[in-house]
């Protein structure tokens, strides 16, 4: 089963690398991929299929909003316009549209699956308010219709005011666990069946071994790598996480995040109470000021003392 897996993987990657290999053979790149750009990119490819040739011609098919000039975009379009080159490149656009139109089906049962879930809220009834978070340039993997509105209905709390968590980490958690999480008696159970708490191997009194449980779940997986986006946010959990970084490293930080995010998650779906910054605020200027009280006492044990700095106007 392995290695039959494996080798039609190995034969798509191949194919793939060939398709880019004749993408930059016609004067395009990964830079491209911007929505933008790539729109663009596909109307001069299939001008160029119904058998354009000139440069010139191709640029003045640019989207309007592009920042390069026709000159430069025409300069780029000098290629190499082989027969085996347009196979490739024709097979490669159905390809891709074919692969929209799978994309977009599985859309639509996604759609027809997620409305089968029994509402906790009318979003009708108690609109979801805008988020506070900003866009997101990149809308890789996201679903052609309103998902976040679906999992206010279905979860009855909107999770995406929580910082670091977005759609599809709570479509994972959804997905892996149901809108219920009645059945863990904890936080500390739902974050242990997560694999997001030491395991300590313990033999005669003594600890052997601090580790955490090596777990093939999904959620985990969405969990950690929603920490790991918290690495720059300005949150009181960015904080958490610059903190437990500095203090035990980058992995164990990521470990120590995300299941402080599964104890939020939690927390908000068996009380159905929407997040809070304020509360966790509030424990990071706690923790701020019981460090600063360390630190005078150990000042004061060398016989020093702190004098804040007055700031000058």
């Amino acid at each position: 089963m392995i290695w039959t897996g494996y080798v039609p993987v190995t034969s798509e990657t191949s194919v793939r690398k060939s398709r880019l290999r004749t993408l930059k053979t016609f004067g395009f790149s990964r830079s491209s991929y911007h929505p933008v750009l790539f729109w663009t990119a596909v109307t001069i490819l299939d001008a160029i299929l119904r058998g354009e040739r000139d440069p010139r011609k191709l640029a003045e098919l640019r989207d309007g909003r592009v920042k390069a000039s026709e000159e430069t975009i025409a300069k780029s379009l000098v290629g190499d316009y082989r027969p085996e080159h347009l196979f490739t490149l024709r097979q490669s656009l159905e390809a891709w549209r074919f692969h929209r139109k799978l994309i977009a089906e599985c859309d639509g049962e996604l759609e027809t699956y997620l409305a089968c879930f029994t509402s906790k809220t009318d979003p009708k009834q108690h609109p979801l308010p805008p988020t506070k978070k900003a866009a997101s340039k990149t809308v890789h993997g996201r679903p052609g219709f309103d998902l976040r509105t679906e999992h206010y209905r279905i979860l009855g709390v909107d999770l995406t005011e929580i910082p670091g968590i977005n759609t599809l980490t709570i479509h994972s958690v959804l997905a892996e666990v149901g809108p219920d999480l009645s059945k863990f008696r904890s936080a500390a159970a739902f974050a242990s069946w997560l694999g997001l708490c030491p395991d300590n191997r313990i033999s005669g009194g003594k600890v052997l071994k601090v580790r955490t449980r090596h777990v093939q779940n999904r959620a985990a997986l969405a969990l950690r790598l929603a920490a790991h986006t918290l690495h720059h946010d300005r949150s009181a959990l960015g904080q958490f996480f610059r903190r437990m970084r500095t203090k035990l490293g980058a992995p164990k930080a990521i470990t120590a995040t995300a299941h402080k995010l599964a104890r939020i998650l939690y927390h908000l779906l068996t009380t159905g109470q929407p997040y809070q910054e304020s509360i966790f605020a509030e424990w990071e200027k706690q923790h701020r000021q019981r460090a600063l009280s360390r630190l005078h006492t150990q000042v004061q044990a060398f016989g020093f003392r702190l004098v804040p700095i007055e700031l000058q106007a």
